[in-house]
């Protein structure tokens, strides 16, 4: 029997979506999953958007342009100037999904046993983009312990080599919804332009910042224009994850028309798609309003509970909507599949993402999962529940360790109890 390619021995699976089989187990027994496990909002999709596709009249769904509709690309050109992001229409290239993006922006940049530095944890699929680039992801570790702070420069600088050709962040982070300030992005900046690297930045979560934290975007570093590739998409900002409509922008033009090869080769990005992420962009203010207060409350809310149950930390997340926290476990892995194969209260499980798919360094996130707070806080409060109820009974349980709270977190903490 012929064997398969290495790039399909390499390629990891997915973290988040490879305990889908016991979770559909656990449903077949009549038990009901808590979905903590992936960022698949409960937000409603804008009506604009779905009107848009109801509404449409098109006789013959044709192929759009390969680089996305020209109109979708002129009125983003205007969101784009809305939040101080100057780029011209042909400085866009219209994705598949922020998915496709990354692995244009991937292919474009690296070549075969190239690296991409990337702090982990990070977004599980950025190593199987790069391994279906050829290349390879070199991690810098960021920790709990200090809320997943950007690595130092000299961190950095020590696994940089000549093989190193970019550096990727997401901001606001997946996993861990820490938000890079201005100050950490220009550290960034400082280091790629002292190596000559690329700046790959997934952006998809601009739009979830709490607090008043604000939001620092790789188009706003000045004299490094050539080096920056941003990434985005409308899953998460419209709660529109099937649409598959995402962005790759940079004013490198050599990258751009290498991504367009690549875009010429898949054909076009989904006519529906586009027409409801387009019309999308007529959302008012009022909307994101809304959506960031609900989920401030949700983060809020489960960070109180999570940080009440014994042996359990996570840091205050300021964007997206994602939490790593550190668990009295053995293995993430085991635990998981566990609380999907074993666990049960008044039939009802609750389904985590295993923290150890999100580091390069599969001996790291052992006791740490991704709990995304995607659901409405009444849900929320029976998931928290049964993962407290959980930990009680897991044979895996270790002995507690303490909780490193930041001194600002447990502040915050205490105001709102």
């Amino acid at each position: 029997m012929p064997s398969i390619s290495q790039r399909g021995v390499i390629m990891p699976s997915s973290p988040i979506r490879k305990l889908v089989p016991y979770a559909d187990a656990a449903k077949a027994r009549g038990i009901r999953v808590f979905h903590l496990n992936i960022g698949q909002p409960d937000i409603l999709t804008p009506d604009i958007a779905l009107a848009a596709v109801k509404n449409a009249k098109i006789p013959i769904v044709e192929y759009s342009h390969s680089a996305g509709m020209p109109e979708y690309r002129h009125k983003l050109s205007k969101y784009y100037k809305s939040v101080g992001i100057d780029l011209s229409p042909d400085e866009m290239l219209v994705t598949c999904g922020g998915s496709e993006a990354v692995l244009f922006a991937f292919m474009s940049c690296l070549d075969p046993l190239d690296e991409v530095i990337v702090p982990e944890p990070f977004y599980a699929n950025y190593e199987a983009f790069a391994a279906a680039a050829g290349a390879c992801v070199t991690p810098v570790t960021s920790t709990i312990e200090n809320g997943f702070t950007l690595p130092s420069i000299d961190e950095f600088e020590s696994v940089i080599t000549n093989k190193t050709k970019a550096i990727m962040i997401c901001n606001p982070n997946n996993p861990t919804g820490y938000l890079y300030s201005e100050q950490e992005m220009q550290l960034l900046k400082e280091i790629i332009l002292k190596y000559d690297l690329f700046l790959i930045c997934d952006e998809v979560y601009r739009e979830f910042c709490y607090d008043g934290a604000k939001f620092y975007s790789s188009m706003y570093l000045e004299g490094c224009e050539q080096n920056v590739i941003m990434i985005d998409s409308v899953s998460k900002r419209y709660s529109e994850c099937g649409l598959r409509i995402g962005l790759m922008a940079t004013k490198n033009k050599e990258v751009l028309a290498s991504a367009m090869k690549l875009a010429q080769a898949r054909l076009c990005p989904p006519t529906f798609g586009q027409i409801a992420a387009m019309a999308s962009l007529d959302v008012p203010e009022e909307y994101f309003a809304a959506v960031n207060k609900e989920y401030c409350k949700r983060r809020n809310f489960m960070l109180d509970e999570l940080n009440k149950i014994p042996g359990v930390y996570s840091p205050m997340p300021q964007g997206a909507f994602y939490t790593v926290a550190r668990l009295p476990i053995d293995d993430s892995d085991k635990f998981c599949q566990w609380l999907l194969s074993d666990f049960s209260y008044n039939n009802q499980t609750v389904m985590c993402a295993p923290a150890s798919g999100f580091y390069s360094n599969r001996t790291l996130g052992r006791n740490e999962v991704r709990l995304a707070y995607v659901l409405n806080c009444d849900d929320l409060a029976i998931a928290i529940d049964l993962l407290a109820r959980a930990l009680k009974c897991y044979p895996g349980r270790t002995p507690e360790s303490g909780s490193p709270l930041l001194e600002h977190e447990r502040r915050m903490l205490q105001e709102r109890r």
